[in-house]
């Protein structure tokens, strides 16, 4: 998918796990892996602005968008951009 969802990067910064992240924002720890492995089909206004909250960021903050053919290079590579 060309959407590419940055959650490690922030979560690295804020120095927060992701069981504290799923915690603050409502989620289950299992729907926040999903979102971060890149293997949602679609995100919650709610949960981005939730997202945003805790994390104190914007939503271009977590989320880009890259070239299919990119995005098929790193999942091919077995890796996410």
């Amino acid at each position: 998918m060309p959407i590419v969802v940055d959650i490690d990067v922030l979560l690295t910064r804020r120095k927060m796990s992701v069981g504290e992240l799923a915690e603050r924002v409502g989620i289950t720890p299992a729907n926040l892996a999903v979102l971060k492995n890149g293997r949602a089909k679609a995100v919650r206004f709610t949960t981005l602005a939730a997202l945003c909250e805790v994390l104190d960021c914007q939503p271009g903050d977590l989320l880009r968008w890259e070239p299919e053919s990119l995005a098929n290079e790193a999942t091919a590579a077995g890796r996410h951009l």
